[in-house]
């Protein structure tokens, strides 16, 4: 029988592979796997001002905090590409640098002043998912029921968004409203998951399960289920296994354990994968 600690992390961790599953999949789709590296490293500045305005810890707090600069920082990177020639991946690059080196001096700035308050504050760079608490889980499974039923409730303007955005405005959807909000929602599925996993590697959690579940259905309603079951095996997997050892960190434990899947996935999924490709070229010849 898991023990409290255990069970809490565990908890945590399949929220945070489930939320970040489910967001991961658009992203996958429109070719924006990389939104997710700019949301959670611009989320660190978020997660440094918050503390010095609030003086609070409150993992809502800081959350909140994250939140607010990884929505601007999404923001800013739409902008330029609207109304420039810079390329997405430029400005993707460029935004993601800028937040992340502000948010750096902001956490140097932090550790320095007198006040033992700020201690803990950098574990939000690589994340400490084993000092998860109940209250955590709570916050996390809250905001995680928020972005899924927003997933669920504008199911059909998503979808939209995903395949012919252009068609969507034809028919007279709000694309750009609806791109915003779809933006809203990974945001919170990012920063879920940034007390567990860190800035620097919570993008591989947006993109794993969801490249994962791409190798095994072409259908849109399949491969969010996939994507969100990928998410919390990854999830709990990497909680149990890091437990069984010590000093093995939780957050790279679980990023390991998406690996895995994806890699299983292109290996072993039919149509798709490498294996299943190499038996029917056999069977050809």
């Amino acid at each position: 029988m898991l023990d409290y600690t255990l069970r809490t992390v565990a908890l945590g961790a399949a929220t945070l592979g489930a939320v970040s599953g489910a967001l991961g999949v658009y992203a996958l789709l429109r070719g924006q796997s990389l939104i997710g590296d700019a949301m959670s490293h611009a989320a660190l500045p978020g997660i440094a001002v918050a503390y010095l305005v609030t003086q609070s810890k409150l993992p809502l707090v800081l959350m909140a905090g994250a939140a607010a600069t990884g929505w601007l920082a999404t923001l800013a990177v739409m902008t330029v590409v609207r109304r420039s020639r810079v390329k997405y991946d430029s400005a993707l690059a460029i935004v993601l640098s800028v937040f992340f080196g502000v948010g750096l001096m902001l956490l140097t700035y932090i550790q320095g002043l007198p006040d033992a308050g700020q201690a803990g504050l950098d574990t939000f760079l690589f994340g400490q998912a084993a000092a998860l608490i109940t209250s955590d889980v709570i916050t996390m499974a809250g905001l995680g029921a928020v972005a899924l039923s927003g997933v669920a409730l504008f199911w059909k303007e998503f979808k939209l968004l995903a395949f012919d955005e252009a068609f969507g405005q034809s028919l007279g959807f709000p694309m750009r409203a609806v791109d915003v909000g779809l933006t809203t929602l990974t945001v919170i599925a990012i920063v879920i998951g940034l007390q567990a996993v860190g800035v620097v590697l919570m993008s591989a959690m947006i993109v794993a399960p969801a490249a994962a579940a791409r190798q095994w259905t072409a259908r849109l309603g399949v491969m969010m289920l996939l994507s969100t079951g990928f998410g919390a095996a990854a999830g709990v997997a990497g909680a149990l296994i890091s437990s069984s050892a010590a000093n093995l960190p939780t957050g790279p434990t679980i990023v390991l354990c998406a690996t895995v899947i994806v890699a299983v996935s292109m290996l072993f999924a039919p149509h798709r994968g490498l294996v299943f490709r190499w038996v029917r070229q056999r069977r050809r010849m």
